[in-house]
């Protein structure tokens, strides 16, 4: 054996610079679209509420933010998030979703994964059947739902915030595509949902699209930015913006799954997912339209072909709107866990992104 790959098994633990800052994390995915899970290293946000940590986060570390969902630690379509206090006594947790652009108000791949991560590091008592979580995101208080069966966890669901339609069948003129239809929703971001069979487009949902998807998708979302007055949240200014454009149209399995939803957010992101907060004002979408009632169920695909599930639990007033509570279930899965390091000698310690 050379004395170089000698060495090489005798010395493989890495002791940095103290200098520098170690972050802690577990990696995961939900259908396909990752979060990574910042669980030690992080310094301590200030405030009272998931906003005030948000904003604290975003005033004060954002260069962490793009140090891991960045290049070399992560990619342009990175997910991540922290975990922080709850905003009272009665939640489990708050949680703040970090992404390329920024910090979103509501994810639900990431609600299905950390629900996930909960039960398997048992940070509640797990029993058997249903284990209920109170996580508290910018947008408001979200109930999961954990069935474990036999000790194995089965599956997550989770009742989103109000979801509700600000109008349907809208219409906004887009350079290169001319006048597109949308229906502009609330399920804990805003979004518009754009219906292929209702617009003529020269191409279509599948992964060969991919980088159409994300250049359409943000050429509608800024049309629709600059002209919809209505992407106002009635009672948080925070959460008054558009999130991104869902592309909906028919599925390409033979499985019994309703449609397919591919989701261009943030800067450009593709969600690998259905979406959960897309798939929650889908629910508002389609109970307005009278296209879903009650307890009936409605399987909604990605681009990369997994499922979410989803349904109608209740209608609300919320403010102005008729809102609804959706449901939506999935699974997600552990990937890794990682300790990265930050040089300060680094020049790119905070990250960069090429697409």
């Amino acid at each position: 054996m050379s004395k170089t790959y000698h060495n090489l098994l005798q010395n493989i633990n890495f002791e940095p610079d103290p200098k520098g800052l170690r972050i802690r994390t577990i990696d995961m995915h939900t259908g396909g679209e990752p979060l990574r899970v910042i669980i030690e290293g992080f310094p301590e946000l200030k405030g009272d509420s998931v906003l005030d940590y948000r904003r604290y986060c975003r005033d004060n570390y954002d260069y962490l933010r793009t140090a891991l969902m960045f290049e070399p630690r992560g990619h342009a379509d990175m997910y991540g998030c922290i975990l922080v206090p709850p905003n009272d006594e009665e939640g489990d947790f708050g949680i703040i979703f970090l992404h390329n652009e920024g910090y979103s108000t509501m994810c639900g791949h990431a609600i299905i994964a950390i629900s996930t991560l909960a039960v398997q590091m048992k940070w509640i008592d797990v029993k058997e059947g249903e284990n209920r979580l109170k996580i508290d995101a910018p947008c408001g208080r979200i109930t999961s739902f954990v069935k474990v069966k036999k000790g194995k966890l089965m599956g997550v669901r989770f009742h989103c915030v109000p979801s509700f339609v600000v109008g349907l069948d809208r219409t906004i003129e887009v350079g290169g595509l001319g006048k597109v239809i949308y229906d502009l929703a609330y399920g804990g971001a805003f979004y518009a949902y754009v219906d292929m069979h209702k617009n003529s487009f020269d191409f279509d949902l599948s992964p060969t699209s991919y980088r159409e998807l994300i250049a359409k998708g943000m050429d509608i979302k800024h049309a629709v930015m600059d002209a919809d007055k209505g992407i106002m949240h009635p009672f948080e200014e925070d959460l008054s913006f558009l999130y991104g454009t869902i592309f909906i149209d028919n599925t390409e399995q033979a499985s019994g799954t309703d449609s397919r939803n591919v989701c261009v957010f943030a800067e450009g992101e593709v969600d690998r997912c259905p979406t959960g907060s897309g798939v929650s004002g889908r629910m508002a979408i389609h109970k307005d339209r009278n296209e879903i009632d009650f307890g009936e169920t409605m399987r909604i695909e990605s681009i990369t072909g997994s499922v979410f599930k989803a349904t109608v639990v209740s209608e609300e007033d919320y403010g102005p709107f008729k809102a609804v509570i959706p449901q939506v279930e999935g699974t997600a899965h552990i990937t890794g866990m990682h300790t990265f390091y930050i040089d300060p000698d680094d020049p790119m310690k905070n990250g960069f992104m090429l697409r």
